[in-house]
């Protein structure tokens, strides 16, 4: 048996609140922290105040209503807004980069050329990386976890490559355009990232024209965002799509409009950077999915997706994408069947399909056994151990989740990262889990150090606090309890509780 070290003893005495205390304040069952596991990223203070104040329905209402708002607390906001990303409307960045690459155009080749050249990706990158903090700040410090989590969810469902020619100058925009509608008409959100910079960039609709039909985003747009793989659409419903979605596009920067003919400026459609070019347009009738849509303009977009998704393929598609990420890698067909259920018979209102899960018993029937997907570890893992304390540096946010194989907007092919545990459970994936356990859990992290400062970090956090003793310590295996004992000091017993299987799993 290992001895009892004076560091072991001393913890002891740190962590006095014992378990009979604990248990005399708390009012949280098995079923109400499980719940919470699944209704946040993970617990803070803030969110079981809530969850004890309101009540798991009244709670639910407000979130699915979104009745809690978005306000950030005042330092992450303030952080927020100084991005360059965020305090800069999209049309002025994307003029900035057409006028920096118009100055490289006209320099020699040569080191001044290839500085400037550098200077513009360097540009570009800073204006990623701050719309990959600025999600993850979201998702910690939300007060609506639960409208995070599905901002989370359709970012990724809805999956761009942030890499590819300008989407990194765009994602900022993307990020507001996906938040908006997370929660609302699965067709608004839909529609609302077709008619994104990013998505038009990424998958090449913006130069999808009559006589140079580009299918990459139809394709997509039926397999991945709607009615997934095997759902009955044909290669001829691809090209019919494509053909309705020529002309759908992206306005100059500049806001300078082309020159249409008198038959066609009625039919030019504007919102913000979006526009739909009717003179790049295929006005002939299509037929899709069996139905025909005659050729009229930007309505045949609309049509076309509105006969898309009250497809039931499509309510069966997104509900069981919903309960994968939410319930289980493999979720019971029966709550996805009610699910899809809901969202046909709602027309696709979110909300309404994500309240029959949260209120189903299958939610909970697996609780403890969805592994976590490396944003979920990161984000869950800051939340306990700084429970609501303003960050002042999210890098290390982003590069955790790079270590972690899963980076924000990283992901090259469209169809997002996977949903399931065993995509992230390798013994490599594990090792690099720890690590990051014990940058939080020692403190050795940078996270309340300004970006570029030198000036050493704050201390290591101290999780042992009602929190840990109300919502955690009751509910833990005997394996994390027996590895908890053989700490020898605070961070080590830290490091040990984020990496514990325990807070790997929901």
């Amino acid at each position: 048996m290992r001895p009892i070290t004076l560091a072991a003893l001393s913890l002891s005495l740190l962590l006095a609140p014992t378990l009979s205390q604990a248990a005399a304040t708390t009012s949280l069952s098995p079923n109400d922290i499980a719940w919470l596991h699944r209704d946040s990223f993970g617990l803070d203070t803030a969110t079981v105040s809530q969850y004890r104040s309101l009540g798991r329905n009244a709670l639910l209402t407000k979130q699915l209503d979104d009745q809690l708002g978005d306000t950030l607390p005042a330092p992450i906001a303030a952080q927020i807004d100084a991005y360059e990303a965020f305090h800069t409307p999209l049309d002025q960045l994307l003029i900035s980069l057409q006028q920096e690459q118009q100055q490289l155009r006209n320099l020699p080749d040569g080191p001044e050329k290839q500085a400037a050249n550098k200077a513009i990706q360097d540009h570009g990158n800073q204006i990623g990386l701050q719309a990959q903090q600025a999600e993850l700040l979201h998702a910690i410090y939300g007060p609506n976890q639960l409208k995070e989590q599905l901002a989370w969810f359709w970012l990724n469902h809805f999956s761009v490559y942030a890499a590819k020619g300008r989407v990194r100058w765009e994602l900022a925009d993307y990020e507001d355009a996906v938040r908006s509608h997370a929660l609302g008409k699965f067709r608004d959100l839909v529609m609302a990232t077709l008619q994104t910079p990013a998505m038009l960039e990424f998958l090449d609709n913006a130069q999808n024209a009559k006589g140079h039909v580009n299918e990459n985003y139809a394709r997509e747009l039926m397999e991945l965002h709607t009615l997934g793989v095997n759902s009955g659409y044909t290669q001829q419903d691809v090209q019919q799509l494509a053909l309705i979605l020529t002309g759908v596009g992206i306005a100059p920067a500049d806001g300078k409009q082309e020159n249409f003919n008198p038959k066609m400026a009625p039919l030019v459609v504007r919102n913000g950077m979006f526009e739909f070019n009717p003179q790049r347009h295929d006005f002939s009738d299509k037929l899709l999915l069996g139905k025909t849509i005659k050729g009229s303009g930007y309505d045949e977009v609309q049509q076309a997706v509105d006969l898309i998704v009250k497809q039931p393929a499509c309510a069966q598609f997104i509900s069981r994408k919903l309960a994968e990420y939410f319930v289980a890698d493999n979720p019971p067909p029966a709550l996805v069947a009610k699910m899809a259920h809901t969202f046909q018979h709602t027309d696709g209102d979110i909300a309404q399909v994500v309240r029959v899960m949260f209120q189903s018993p299958e939610l909970l029937s697996g609780a403890g056994k969805k592994f976590k997907d490396p944003a979920q570890f990161v984000v869950s893992s800051v939340r306990l151990a700084y429970d609501g304390s303003p960050i002042v540096n999210a890098q290390p946010l982003v590069s955790w989740l790079n270590q972690l194989d899963q980076p924000l907007f990283g992901r090259i092919t469209p169809d997002g990262w996977p949903l399931d545990g065993e995509a992230w459970s390798s013994s490599g994936q594990m090792a690099k889990r720890f690590d990051i356990a014990h940058a939080i859990g020692t403190g050795n992290n940078q996270l309340f150090t300004p970006a570029g400062s030198t000036a050493r970090t704050a201390g290591f956090p101290m999780l042992t606090t009602r929190l840990y003793y109300d919502a955690i310590d009751p509910y833990l295996s005997k394996a994390t309890r027996d590895a908890l004992a053989k700490a020898t000091s605070q961070q080590e017993w830290n490091t040990f509780l984020l990496s514990s299987p325990d807070l790997n799993y929901r």
